[in-house]
């Protein structure tokens, strides 16, 4: 069961409970397990599960320390009343094509479907301290919808406490919001600024200031965790929605057991598409998992030229949560292409850090592209994707979706291989740019133009996103990155 270590080292021995706990590994690296891909999922019977029952299954065989009777327990907490579609991840016909709506959950993005379970994992997992009064800080840097999810998710958590950063104007206004009127006694929100690669950092940093964390144990009787996608609680939950895409195609006739299928996936931490890839390695049968960026384009250029750097123009696009030049997934990826080579791993993110940049042998880049392809689309292009979507198929896109969707629509088609595209969030999230791209008045505030959207389109606004106007700001601080430990701190001495 003690099969999770570092990307980075093997020193590590840790149950899955315990790496969901601990959230990063020591030495900085993200836990992996070297069982992944000789344990298989079985699909013989798939089309005739529930999500739940794939839930059930996958996660049983990738976190194998939690017992048959927790995981039934935790997926029942959180694939419940909270979702709008008792699919939870519907899939859709799109012309050809088909799309995978994630956003069906409280918060209307596809970081739901990990962060409504990682609470109820974390609750089964055990301090290791002789502190009865320890309990679990969350500390997150989002760019946009991995807060909002995470604080739904935890906000009066037995256990529990959530600290959020965010880049200050960086995220839409409808984002924002979810953050900041979020209630709960246990959460605190904080704007940051600089950019979600700065934040992101800066968590990082915070996890190995080994003096920060004796100080909050001892202090406030707070140890830290994290809810973004390098705690891998949070990751191998997405890798069930693979499964139940699979599994719906497979109930309509479009496709027998054993045949193909390629996922076309928007994505900027690496997070989503990583997840793709353990199901693949999980006995899916992926012919292709496609990566899609937006102008910040480093994961594009790295699948192509096998040179990662981060020292390029940052971009604000309209699609805030795919702003990023730091895909920190990117290094499970790389420990398992490079066949468990923690040495290697090691070195690539100590020239990252120090050097801003590494470059992959040619080799290990030959098996990276065997699996990955790539492509990406600039402002006008995702906004002609919306607009195009729209008037070809009648519906709706958020900008996230829409980079998906115009990879897509420039690769060839495999014969005889469905195509999946990832819809990551509810295009209400970010009704100025989709109004925009359609041509509709976006005069006003977001809400203004959430109602103009769903006047012009006859679609409905999901209630959360739309009573948001309503709702009263609890959270206007704002720190600098330096100032970011000094906010954990109180935060901790705060919920103690």
């Amino acid at each position: 069961m003690n099969t999770f270590h570092s990307t980075r080292g093997t020193t590590d021995s840790l149950t899955s409970k315990q790496a969901i706990r601990q959230g990063l590994a020591g030495d900085g690296g993200l836990f992996v397990d070297d069982g992944l891909g000789s344990r298989r999922v079985d699909i013989d019977d798939l089309g005739s599960l529930s999500y739940q029952k794939i839930a059930h299954r996958v996660l049983s065989t990738l976190l194998p320390d939690f017992t048959p009777d927790e995981l039934e327990d935790c997926i029942a907490q959180a694939y419940g009343h909270q979702w709008t579609d008792e699919e939870i991840t519907p899939l859709r016909p799109l012309g050809e094509d088909y799309v995978l709506e994630l956003f069906h959950g409280p918060t209307s993005a596809f970081k739901d479907v990990a962060l409504q379970i990682l609470p109820r994992f974390m609750a089964r997992t055990s301090s290791t301290s002789d502190d009865p009064d320890e309990r679990i800080m969350i500390l997150t840097a989002t760019s946009g919808d991995t807060g909002k999810a995470a604080l739904a998710g935890f906000a009066d958590a037995p256990g529990t406490a959530i600290t959020v950063f965010y880049p200050e104007g960086k995220v839409s206004q409808v984002q924002q919001l979810q953050m900041t009127t979020q209630k709960g006694s246990n959460v605190r929100v904080c704007a940051v600024r600089g950019n979600f690669d700065d934040a992101q950092s800066a968590v990082k940093s915070i996890f190995g200031d080994a003096g920060l964390r004796k100080r909050l144990a001892q202090n406030s009787h707070v140890i830290l965790s994290s809810a973004n996608s390098i705690n891998v609680g949070r990751l191998v939950p997405q890798v069930v929605y693979y499964f139940s895409a699979y599994a719906q195609l497979l109930r309509r006739g479009e496709l027998s057991v054993g045949d193909g299928v390629e996922f076309v996936v928007p994505t900027g931490n690496f997070g989503d598409v990583l997840a793709g890839y353990y199901a693949k390695r999980l006995g899916l049968p992926i012919e292709h998992l496609v990566v899609a960026s937006d102008r910040n384009n480093v994961l594009f250029d790295f699948l192509t030229s096998g040179t990662y750097n981060r020292k390029r123009p940052f971009f604000e696009t309209t699609s805030p949560s795919m702003d990023i030049l730091i895909s920190s997934n990117l290094e499970r990826m790389l420990y398992y292409l490079s066949e468990g080579d923690t040495r290697l791993i090691r070195t690539l993110m100590t020239d990252l850090s120090d050097w801003g940049a590494f470059e992959v042998p040619d080799e290990m880049m030959r098996r990276i592209r065997s699996v990955f392809g790539c492509g990406w689309a600039d402002e006008s292009q995702v906004s002609q994707s919306i607009h195009d979507c729209w008037e070809r198929n009648h519906y709706l896109i958020d900008p996230h979706t829409a980079c998906g969707y115009y990879v897509m629509s420039q690769m060839p088609r495999l014969a005889n291989t469905p195509r999946i595209l990832l819809s990551t969030a509810s295009p209400y999230k970010f009704p100025r740019v989709v109004g925009d791209a359609l041509g509709i008045s976006t005069q006003g505030t977001d809400f203004a133009c959430m109602d103009g959207l769903s006047q012009a389109t006859g679609t409905v606004i999901p209630p959360a996103l739309r009573s948001l106007e309503t709702e009263q700001v609890r959270f206007t601080d704002v720190v600098g990155i330096d100032g970011m430990g000094e906010f954990v701190t109180s935060a901790a001495a705060a919920v103690s």
